[in-house]
């Protein structure tokens, strides 16, 4: 019976959900799975994957082969190098010690990698924010000279159409005096 390393879709339709399993090759992709040893979330960025490190290598050591892309996400997690560095003890090239030191160093210098494109994400993120809020505040600025201006406009055409008529009025209010002093000296 050969045994594969590989991912048990589950979530639903455009939400992918991962089980990384320990599988006959001859049972179908959802079916039976001699032992399940983590999850694969792609849905996330960075995507998120919890593994069983020691269940990995043993089923490693056991001779599982790993798909393509259970052996990227094996490589990811440190489980193909912790193999590699057993062997190595194995053949006695290294003692216990040296291997856990090794394997802690690449995973401290791997998760600083992860931190740091974290931290770069949520930076974009934090200045794509900013450059939208700032764009829009520009639009509004924009929009309210806009409207004060058709505003400035409208009153500015009102103003002459108003002055026009009281200057009439003014007019015909002078007019009316005049005529009334004009009678007035014609009957004395």
């Amino acid at each position: 019976m050969s045994v594969k390393i590989r991912l048990q879709r589950h979530g639903k339709k455009g939400k992918p959900f991962y089980w990384v399993v320990a599988a006959d090759a001859r049972s179908k992709r959802d079916g039976k799975y001699l032992e399940k040893i983590g999850t694969y979330n792609p849905n996330t960025n960075p995507a998120t994957i919890d593994l069983n490190l020691d269940s990995a290598v043993k089923w490693l050591h056991n001779g599982a082969q790993p798909t393509d892309t259970a052996r990227a996400i094996l490589s990811y997690k440190g489980a193909l190098l912790k193999h590699h560095l057993d062997g190595g003890i194995r053949k006695g090239a290294l003692t216990q010690e040296q291997a856990d030191a090794k394997l802690s160093a690449w995973l401290d210098a791997k998760a600083g990698k992860v931190d740091a494109k974290k931290e770069g994400l949520t930076k974009a993120q934090a200045d794509a924010k900013a450059k939208a809020f700032k764009a829009e505040q520009e639009v509004n600025a924009k929009r309210l000279a806009a409207a004060a201006q058709a505003e400035a406009d409208a009153i500015a055409a009102a103003t002459p159409a108003v002055e026009e008529e009281v200057a009439e009025v003014e007019a015909s209010t002078e007019e009316a005096p005049a005529a009334e002093e004009n009678n007035e000296t014609t009957e004395a």
